[in-house]
């Protein structure tokens, strides 16, 4: 069976199905291009519904990718929930790997394998949602050859993603989704790739799809892709390198996780919150018990708990202004652009 002459990857977040459906509807049949998706999903959900959904809207084939697949022009394959989704020469990966940016699947460990494969004949598309995730893909893409695809952020649901991969990355097309499709049908190449067509693969491109095929890496295989930093890893709590080479600066530890900077930065933001929060519950506890004590035995003894219970209660007001403050900052920050 032919390969593809192309793959187009799509990596969608909050908002995605939306503009899947719009977008896939434009789609013919007779596409000479294998269309691979990643849409971030509740690890416990099933995609098959989605699936469903996206078939009933489009005339190419849909099917939830499977491990070993073969891939198929005029196909679409959905990552499952809770699983990676690669391609490997001429058929799909489906694994457990290590989260990239917090996701799993990720649109940045599917590009990336696209892109190893097949160079210059993919085209990465990313739309609405949250957060980084694609930004580095489309970067991969573009160091093989490929083309970089955004939906307009004006139009975007959820801009976080589109507006992300726009500030670190050269994008090819920015565009509305209904001028997407007949882009895309304009962009996959006639005839699929050959030996004479493959371009030289960035060696540490080739090297991280190899560790992702593998699902885990080892540390010498990390120290060739970047210098060991000062920070841990929020998977795992391992050693963090910082990789050397692309637009967008990136990390990764030796078990597989891997972050851009924007989300290695929104880990941290979580994991101080999360902190913070518990520090604020022990010390309204410990304003309690300190209370109790204030409540029981002589004068001496009841005036200095009770100071020592307005001291504590200074501290909680602080720390309860402080968390509530960072919180509508980031509302802010995280509402969708009108």
């Amino acid at each position: 069976m032919p390969l593809p002459s192309s793959l187009i990857v799509i990596g969608t977040s909050a908002g995605g199905m939306p503009a899947l459906t719009r977008l896939v509807a434009q789609l013919p049949a007779t596409l000479p291009a294998a269309v691979l998706v990643v849409q971030h999903l509740a690890p416990d959900s099933t995609g098959e519904p989605l699936v469903a959904r996206l078939a009933s809207h489009t005339a190419l084939h849909c099917e939830l990718a499977t491990n070993y697949a073969p891939l198929q022009a005029g196909h679409l394959y959905l990552a499952p929930p809770n699983h990676h989704l690669l391609t490997k020469d001429d058929h799909l990966l489906v694994t457990q790997g290590p989260h990239e940016n917090n996701y799993r699947p990720a649109a940045d460990a599917l590009f990336r394998s696209a892109a190893v494969v097949f160079d210059s004949h993919v085209i990465g598309v990313v739309l609405t949602g949250m957060l980084h995730d694609g930004t580095a893909g489309l970067d991969f893409i573009k160091r093989c050859g490929g083309v970089a695809v955004v939906q307009d952020p004006v139009e975007a649901e959820f801009a976080s993603m589109p507006e992300s991969a726009l500030r670190h990355v050269e994008i090819d097309h920015v565009v509305t989704l209904d001028a997407m499709g007949p882009l895309l049908v304009s962009l996959v190449s006639p005839t699929p790739p050959t030996t004479a067509d493959v371009m030289e693969i960035p060696p540490d491109l080739k090297l991280e799809a190899a560790i992702a095929e593998r699902v885990v890496g080892t540390t010498e295989q990390i120290a060739q892709l970047g210098h060991q930093v000062p920070l841990t890893c929020p998977g795992c709590g391992g050693s963090l390198w910082e990789l050397n080479a692309g637009s967008v600066l990136r990390y990764r530890c030796h078990t597989g996780h891997a972050y851009t900077a924007d989300s290695l930065v929104e880990s941290s933001r979580q994991s101080i919150e999360e902190t913070l929060w518990v520090a604020l519950r022990m010390m309204e506890e410990r304003k309690n018990l300190l209370s109790s004590m204030a409540s029981h035995g002589d004068a001496q003894w009841h005036k200095p708990q009770l100071e020592r219970v307005e001291e504590i209660k200074r501290h909680i007001n602080r720390l309860r202004e402080f968390l509530l403050t960072a919180e509508q900052s980031d509302a802010v920050v995280a509402a969708p652009t009108t």
